[in-house]
Formats: C-alpha cells, structure tokens, sequence
C-alpha cells in the first residue's frame, strides 16, 4: 500500500536550497565573467546554447530543467549509432 505524498512547502524548499543555489548562480557568473576576460572569440554555437540556458531559468512556467536539457540537446538524427558510436 502506497501513502500519498505531501508536497513540501515552498518556503522549506527554499531555506533548505538557498545556499546550494546561491553558490551555483556565483560560479556561473564566475565563469562567465571569466569568458569575458578570455581573448578571442567563443564557440557562437556553444555561446547561443549557454545564452539559451540562461534564458529559460528566468522563466517561471514549470519544467526549466527539461527545457534547459533540450536546449543543449541534439536533434533527433537517423543513424545517429553510426556516427557517434560506430555501430
């Protein structure tokens, strides 16, 4: 017999995060700021996706996760065993 789950609160959910999301949004300024200082270009392509990245995480609507994994996903491609794999 299964019991129903209750849902966490979203104050707990964020006093129990705050200091884990706190770091992660540092390191990622970090990196970036580390990026600006970088001489020559970037990768346009890689650029676009980590901009798209961003981007989403100041969406509200729910599932940011699954939409951040897409943005840095393939495209679906026939015969894509063979080209990456060998097989």
């Amino acid at each position: 017999m299964t019991t129903p789950q209750t849902e966490t609160p979203a104050a707990e959910v964020l006093e129990q995060e705050f200091l884990l999301i706190r770091a992660k949004i540092l390191e990622i300024a970090a990196k970036l700021d580390r990026l600006d200082r970088a001489e020559g270009s970037a990768n346009d392509a890689q650029l676009r996706q980590v901009q798209a990245g961003l981007k989403i995480l100041q969406e509200t609507e729910p599932g940011r996760a699954e939409r951040v994994q897409l943005a840095f996903s393939l495209d679906y491609e026939d015969g894509w065993r063979e080209k990456y794999l060998g097989k």
